[in-house]
């Protein structure tokens, strides 16, 4: 039906119309029946005679004009009830001879029961008694409207979708999520309530995760549905599942609780998975025909936001637990268990029970290694872990830090005694032999102990207690193997030597006794060496050349680290351009210099580096600062302002080690890198072990999504070469191409044309 305006029905028409009724000319008949409209005189009041109403009457309302002028009060009653109130409030004489009267829009009920929309423009005129009677068209909008519904729908729709997937990047914890999904679908107009439903581990049922009100189905209370439900069928056919009217529905069995709920129709789409499908997002609404075919696209739209969410949260738990424990035990590793220590170090200074930790390592496990191979020791630490874990009490914690070496956390001690005890327990953990291949073995570990009482005014960090009870493990060694030995002052004296290391240490610059070393990066397309990564060496009077090993840590400790930072930046961009100057025609090195967590933390970071750069001279573009993930941890307000004050200055920013500490995803979102550095435990069973190579492809493939360069170190043979050449790697550093070399061997390779690896033919 057309309205007015439409084009089908121009306005000049209309005018036309009106101006031929007025003047009574003879088609008045002919041109009232003609149009699409409704023509009516009716007289004042809710029960006001109609004098006069058009044929099209009985189109558009199903009612004749007969019926309507026989029935005074028939128009009244055709209202909608949320509308008749609006439309009685013109029935008054104010509007006698207003001929500006302004149209209104309601609602009136077909003879069918259909709910059309109206649009009455009429003016009230006396007739010749003085009578008040309005002259008026009734034209049906209902197209207009629901369409203006239709727009509104969408809006709002889309609205939910947005919100939805801002909430599911800010917390993609699924629990959390889902309840924002549901409460979000929920305060949709005509929308009573959303739900969620998990598909069982026995894959028979649909187990409720979130949403339906709590009154319906009550706290804790287990709810289900039937794969034979709507939202079964949604699950199977991996189509929207419309129930128009449940009261008429033969194909599904309604959920118990849809019952409850007293809803009417439905609408549910399937949560797909990577793997297997989550579930089913479901709507209910409390009338029926609520949903259409044209409610599915945004459905499914937030389904597929679920659906993202929930594989991201996977995929990031996987990370995070591949990043917290080791790959061969399944144990904690380092990184969690110095977590965990640090929290009941933190415990105990408000209890003041002691803490205690075991640190053991296999006697001879070289031995056996070297006898039985890899794959023999691989299995005897993995027995080692599981037998541990059924020695140890409650609560206490056992993890591998590599190799054969394994620490026990215990909390809740009441002496050193205690911790003596348990130590003989796990020791005679070993006094059963372990069957290799059929034959049985007997192994020994080497324990040490560390106790520590924290106070408010004595605190223990929790490094220095795994110090303490690495060198009382090595003293069990020294004294002959297969005993527990707990740290004791004599141990603390080996403490003080590393004082005097930092004492040595702070003199080291003055004498000019730290020296860089460079190791090549190379270009994996070409094989050209694009940059250098400087690694500092102290030349130590009386122990030689020493690795970062060796003092790093104890640098960062004493706040050395800051000068000698300072010194290795400037260092080696002076050295970069003294190369980019030997070979004026060649693209400059990139020069890649690791950054210590003190420095980041530091609130002069930037400063410091933009007066580098300045006095140096360099192209802050070749100069890359490596950050490992580690040093992230706390994310402070400082070293967040500190990245990105250097991203501007133009400065590379590489994310060293990834995959070693938490969060990763989460760090490339929050902080301006350029490049991240794949963790050398990854690339060690490149090639060979299906998971790490699994691992590196979905590093690469997500770096590239995030525009992020990838480098690869610790490469040592060909097979790795192959392997990251074949995922797409940009760049790789290791023994493979060149170990770290002086500088002035780094300068002897580029004179003679040599540095580049000639093991690579470009590819094409």
């Amino acid at each position: 039906m057309r309205e007015p305006g439409d084009r089908n029905w121009p306005d000049h028409e209309v005018d036309e119309f009106l101006d031929q009724i007025a003047a009574g000319g003879q088609d008045y008949r002919r041109l009232v029946e003609r149009l699409p409209v409704i023509v009516y005189a009716s007289e004042l009041g809710e029960q006001g005679r109609w004098r006069y109403v058009s044929p099209q009457v009985e189109e558009l309302l199903g009612y004749t004009a007969e019926e309507f002028k026989g029935d005074p009060g028939l128009w009244a009653r055709l209202l909608h009830p949320d509308d008749r109130l609006r439309a009685l409030e013109i029935e008054s004489e104010e509007y006698l001879g207003n001929r500006n009267t302004s149209p209104i829009e309601y609602r009136m009920r077909t003879r069918s029961g259909k709910v059309v929309w109206m649009l009455d423009e009429a003016v009230l005129e006396a007739d010749e008694s003085g009578v008040p009677v309005w002259h008026g068209v009734l034209y049906d909008i209902s197209e207009r409207k629901n369409a203006e519904a239709d727009l509104q729908r969408a809006l709002s729709q889309q609205a939910v979708v947005a919100k939805l997937g801002e909430r599911a990047l800010q917390n993609g914890d699924p629990d959390s999520l889902m309840r924002a999904a549901t409460s979000l679908i929920g305060e949709i107009d005509g929308v009573h309530s959303a739900c969620i439903w998990e598909v069982g581990r026995d894959g028979r049922r649909l187990n409720l995760r979130a949403g339906l009100e709590d009154e319906v189905v009550g706290a804790g209370r287990r709810v289900s549905a039937a794969r034979d439900s709507h939202a079964g069928a949604a699950l199977d056919s991996g189509a929207a599942t419309i129930v128009s009217e449940w009261s008429d529905e033969k194909r599904f069995t309604m959920p118990p609780v849809l019952r409850a709920l007293g809803a009417a129709s439905s609408l549910a789409v399937m949560i797909d998975g990577k793997d297997h499908p989550f579930g089913v997002l479901d709507v209910h609404a409390t009338e029926p025909h609520r949903f259409s075919p044209k409610d599915v696209p945004f459905l499914q739209a937030a389904a597929n936001v679920l659906a993202d969410a929930f594989e991201r949260h996977a995929a990031d738990q996987a990370l995070r637990h591949r990043v917290l424990h080791d790959s061969l035990t399944g144990l904690p590793n380092r990184l969690s268990f110095v977590d965990a220590l640090g929290d009941a170090l933190r415990r105990a200074t408000a209890s003041g029970s002691p803490v205690g930790i075991l640190f053991l390592d296999l006697d001879h496990f070289k031995l056996l290694n070297d006898s039985l191979g890899h794959h023999a020791g691989d299995a005897l630490l993995r027995a080692v872990a599981s037998r541990l874990r059924a020695h140890l009490r409650p609560g206490d914690l056992v993890a591998r830090f590599g190799g054969d070496e394994f620490e026990i956390l215990i909390d809740r001690l009441a002496d050193e005694e205690e911790a003596l005890a348990i130590a003989d327990r796990v020791a005679a953990a070993f006094a059963q032999p372990f069957s290799m291949e059929g034959v049985e073995h007997f192994f020994s570990a080497s324990i040490g102990i560390a106790v520590a009482r924290n106070s408010e005014q004595r605190t223990v960090n929790a490094e220095l207690l795994i110090r303490d009870a690495d060198a009382a493990m090595y003293r069990a060694k020294e004294n002959g193997r297969a005993r527990c030995v707990l740290f004791d002052a004599e141990m603390r004296a080996g403490a003080l030597q590393r004082l005097e290391v930092e004492r040595e240490l702070r003199h080291a610059l003055d004498r000019d006794e730290l020296a860089l070393h460079y190791q090549p990066v190379v270009n994996l397309r070409t094989g050209e060496v694009t940059g250098v990564e400087a690694l500092v060496r102290w030349q130590h009077p009386a122990r030689g050349l020493l690795d970062p090993a060796d003092f790093v840590s104890i640098a960062e400790d004493s706040g050395l680290i800051e000068p000698i930072g300072r010194w290795v930046q400037e260092r080696a961009c002076r050295q970069a351009l003294a190369w980019h100057e030997e070979r004026p025609d060649s693209r400059p090195l990139d020069v890649a210099v690791n950054l210590s967590a003190r420095q980041v933390a530091h609130r002069d970071l930037p400063a410091t580096v933009a007066e580098i750069i300045a006095r140096t001279g360099i192209d802050p573009a070749h100069l890359r600062l490596e950050i490992t993930e580690n040093v992230l941890v706390e994310e402070s307000a400082t070293a967040i302002a500190s990245l990105e004050t250097l991203n501007e200055i133009g400065v590379r920013l590489v994310l060293d080690d990834f995959g070693t500490g938490y969060s990763s995803l989460a760090y490339l979102n929050r902080f301006p890198f350029h490049a991240l550095k794949i963790d050398r435990s990854f690339i060690d069973a490149l090639g060979i072990e299906q998971e790490r190579t699994a691992i590196v492809e979905a590093i690469i493939g997500m770096a590239r999504a995030l525009s992020l360069d990838v480098i690869a170190e610790g490469v040592e043979n060909e097979v790795q070469l192959a392997e990251l050449r074949r995922l797409g790697c940009d760049s790789a550093q290791g023994h493979l191409f060149h170990a770290a070399m002086p500088e002035a061997e780094i300068s002897r390779l580029l004179g003679e044309g040599t540095l580049d690896y000639s093991g690579i033919s470009p590819l094409r």
